[in-house]
């Protein structure tokens, strides 16, 4: 057999001529030699292909109009890791808000479990970005440029010419300028769109760090959509290994009837049904349509497998085959193993139920952490190697680092008052007003009698209030003499 490599872009259906006997001993986009075999998916056509279609034009448009939706100023999701300030629904989160994020995240991952052991990686195929950006945006524009997956072949094998040159450069120069508009998006979800329109709209090189994270998203996008594709997702995320602990006999995934499909043979004219059925053949005609529009590359005729995305390119285009066949549809359909050997439906496992649980619980927590957070987050800490002094007039005085953290859409104005003890306490260098969405940092010193102080360490109790309004108590210690 003849070694192949990236450049030459193979036929990947010479990976169904090589007997290579257990599919699962190799990947289905790579030879014995290891070289990449580059995949040319059929353009599929068919009833989930349009509902995939018109599903991914609102996630798409979704996603590029995200940071120009603003609720009451702020964007509708921003992820600002560099001012660790965060925007979800036009709500700021802050760092403060660690215990939410905790929350939050362990719902995610517990809701992603919950619906891959009931329904697979329905989530690959019809929402990832990475496969709806990839299969609806970037490979029909290729389709559209080089033609079908035949033309393609054809493209990639011809020698270099006029046209083969202008359809190349067309199509990467189309690929790199939506790469960049796709950057630029990412990094408006992070920034926020009005720090992104400083950047493109001031001199480059007052925003050198923001051009560079341009350029850098933006090349990124190319490699992932221009060549990497399908290896995105069967080497680098981690969803598809992650699934076969997740994944049991109920799950319902996109499944081959191999009850009805074996023995497979092709369909003869002067073949009667009768005499096919008669001689041991399923309704399988070994067409293999169903792995030419695979996006990556697998035969799911053996089963499921880690690479399957479940984006049903294999059940339109079975479909399309039973119909002209006159045999019903559904040979490849949405089932479970256990519907397709007994005849089952979806039930409800008692690991479904245990997981159904666990993100009860958590949206529990969740919501009862959004309802009771605070408007103002506050912390009193003693300043750093401060020891206490003595007035002239015999007071005692403590110096505190105070941090005011402002997480509603207006100012607020703030007042401190000593709870437990009699005695002086004085905001340094503001902090009575903290503006919306700000956080400031100020001074306090607290001066209290000698004689209030039965220990070198006393327990010091601080009211927060905002408009007449107590928000928080805080507990600190005040330094004295010993005794």
């Amino acid at each position: 057999m003849k070694a192949t490599n990236d450049k030459n872009k193979t036929d990947p259906s010479a990976a169904q001529k090589i007997n290579w006997g257990d599919f699962r001993d190799h990947l289905s986009t790579a030879d014995q030699q290891g070289n990449r075999m580059w995949l040319y998916p059929k353009k599929p056509k068919g009833r989930f292909y349009l509902a995939r279609l018109y599903f991914s034009f609102v996630l798409i448009v979704v996603m590029f109009a995200g940071p120009f939706v603003k609720i009451q100023g702020n964007p509708l999701l921003m992820i600002n890791i560099v001012e660790r300030k965060f925007s979800v629904l036009g709500v700021i989160f802050w760092p403060q808000d660690n215990l939410i994020f905790a929350f939050g995240f362990l719902l995610f991952l517990t809701g992603i479990a919950v619906f891959t052991a009931a329904f697979g990686r329905l989530w690959c195929g019809w929402t990832c970005p990475q496969t709806v950006m990839m299969e609806m945006v970037f490979r029909r524009l290729e389709y559209f440029i080089e033609g079908d997956a035949y033309a393609q072949r054809a493209l990639d094998k011809a020698p270099w010419s006029a046209k083969k040159l202008f359809k190349k450069l067309a199509k990467h120069t189309v690929f790199l300028g939506l790469s960049f508009v796709i950057g630029n998006t990412l990094l408006a979800y992070i920034i926020g769109i009005d720090a992104l329109k400083l950047i493109i709209t001031d001199p480059p090189d007052s925003h050198l760090a923001g051009l560079g994270a341009m350029c850098v998203f933006t090349l990124i996008f190319y490699g992932i959509f221009a060549r990497f594709r399908e290896q995105a997702c069967t080497f680098i995320c981690p969803y598809g290994r992650l699934q076969s602990t997740l994944l049991d006999e109920n799950t319902i995934v996109v499944a081959y009837d191999y009850k009805r499909g074996e023995r497979r043979g092709p369909l003869r004219r002067t073949q009667t049904p009768e005499q096919r059925q008669t001689g041991g053949a399923g309704d399988c005609v070994d067409c293999n349509q169903c792995v030419a529009v695979c996006p990556t590359g697998i035969d799911i005729r053996n089963g499921t497998q880690m690479e399957c995305v479940n984006c049903t390119a294999c059940i339109d285009a079975c479909d399309n085959v039973m119909t002209k066949i006159g045999k019903p549809r559904g040979l490849i359909r949405f089932a479970s193993l256990n519907g397709i050997e007994r005849g089952e439906l979806l039930r409800v496992t008692p690991r479904i139920i245990g997981y159904c649980v666990v993100l009860a619980l958590l949206g529990l927590g969740l919501v009862t952490l959004l309802v009771t957070r605070k408007d103002l987050d506050t912390t009193l800490l003693r300043a750093p190697g401060g020891m206490f002094q003595t007035t002239p007039e015999g007071k005692i005085n403590n110096l505190y680092l105070l941090k005011l953290t402002n997480k509603t859409h207006h100012d607020l104005p703030v007042e401190l008052k000593l709870e437990n003890l009699p005695g002086t306490l004085s905001v340094l260098g503001g902090g009575s007003l903290v503006p919306a969405e700000k956080q400031v940092e100020s001074s306090v010193l607290v001066q209290l009698d000698p004689t209030l102080l039965p220990t070198a360490n006393t327990p010091l109790v601080v009211g927060v209030y905002s408009n007449g309004r107590k928000i928080e108590t805080l507990k600190t210690m005040f330094l004295g003499p010993r005794k």
